[in-house]
């Protein structure tokens, strides 16, 4: 409908919308959609896309529009990869993929787009055309709601594993890596979606009843006695309690209360056994374990992967579902596993106790793995 010059500059407002306060990312945003405008926009001519259009024959239209979003996707990938390989020095997995073919949802806008410059050649002409693009519209901002509450449950979580990691020092990126374990052996088993997204949350969130938990035990170096482990095992408890109003985390209220059941039986707190653990709950208990072997603390040092894997797999039927370490296995052979070990601070200060009223149960059989 517009010369590729004009196509351009449609990319312009984006300038003075989004939530970026910085002018020069909100420019280069700007900048990055009005030169895959262009490209695009070229092409489609050069293809005769609008002589097409003119002539009635929108069937025919489809091939150059094709092109011209292919090339939109890949010019404004391109400029987003290279932006993220400037500024990491490193090519990651995240800017690979924003160099891939459009997927249904470009496709789908850009018949949108294609509908629009027909019904624009039409008698109703631009009346046609905005009719048309209200249920763009309608779509756009529903995706923006879904989003903007993404974001509210990701800010939620963080703010919880926030007050757990300045109780426990060594819960300090412990959390994350755990979560970052559970998808990997989630996706080995093909979870995907929105039930990925909960597991990811539950792992991060773990151990979030240690907030419950008296702080002295936490940052204790040595063993423990009996009585003071019956203690520290009451976080499952705590957690569920903590976190069981939030209705976003669905399925993760069951794993936070069961990571650290045990296949045998003798886990707590409820002492279920094989498939009765959920199976949230039963990746949790691997990927929380691997980690715990593989990071370094104050009174160890960390055991190699390969180590910590022969351990897991020494335990598979007993402590740990064999099924999940298979899992865990076959995806730190394919995406390696670095953790992060940061130091503990001593000079944190000391956090008061939450007192969350989940009685005490009864002793049970240490299950290993994770404090």
């Amino acid at each position: 409908m517009l010369p590729p010059g004009a196509a351009a500059l449609v990319a312009l407002p984006a300038m003075a919308t989004g939530a970026e306060p910085e002018r020069l990312r909100r420019a280069f945003n700007a900048a990055q959609l009005a030169v895959a405008a262009w490209t695009a926009a070229v092409l489609f001519r050069r293809l005769e896309g609008p002589r097409l259009l003119l002539g009635a024959r929108y069937p025919a239209a489809l091939l150059p529009a094709l092109v011209a979003v292919l090339a939109f996707c890949l010019v404004n990938g391109a400029l987003v990869t290279g932006v993220r390989l400037l500024a990491e020095r490193r090519a990651d997995r995240r800017g690979r993929a924003a160099i891939a073919l459009p997927g249904p949802a470009a496709l789908l806008h850009a018949l949108g787009g294609l509908l629009m410059a027909v019904l624009w050649q039409g008698p109703y002409g631009g009346f046609a055309a905005v009719l048309a693009l209200l249920p763009l519209s309608v779509s756009a901002w529903v995706l923006a709601q879904g989003q903007r509450e993404w974001s509210a449950h990701r800010a939620t979580v963080e703010a919880l594993v926030q007050a757990v990691e300045i109780k426990d020092a060594y819960t300090r990126g412990h959390s994350e890596r755990v979560g970052r374990a559970s998808v990997l052996i989630a996706g080995q088993l093909g979870m995907a979606g929105e039930r990925l997204r909960t597991l990811h949350f539950a792992g991060t969130l773990h151990d979030v009843g240690k907030l419950g938990v008296a702080t002295e035990l936490l940052r204790r170096n040595g063993p423990l006695t009996e009585a003071e482990r019956r203690a520290v095992e009451v976080h499952p408890e705590y957690g569920h309690e903590l976190v069981r109003g939030i209705d976003f985390l669905g399925e993760a209220h069951a794993a936070i209360l069961h990571h650290h059941e045990r296949m045998d039986g003798r886990g707590y707190p409820h002492g279920l056994a094989g498939d009765r653990i959920p199976e949230f709950a039963r990746i949790i208990a691997v990927a929380d374990a691997f980690d715990s072997m593989t990071s370094t603390r104050s009174y160890r040092r960390g055991r190699p992967v390969a180590e910590a894997v022969a351990e897991l797999r020494r335990c598979a039927g007993s402590q740990f579902d064999p099924v999940m370490v298979d899992a865990l296995v076959a995806a730190v052979d394919r995406h390696g596993w670095q953790p992060v070990l940061p130091a503990a601070d001593p000079a944190d200060a000391d956090v008061p106790d939450i007192p969350l009223g989940v009685p005490e149960p009864a002793p049970r059989v240490s299950a290993g793995g994770g404090r």
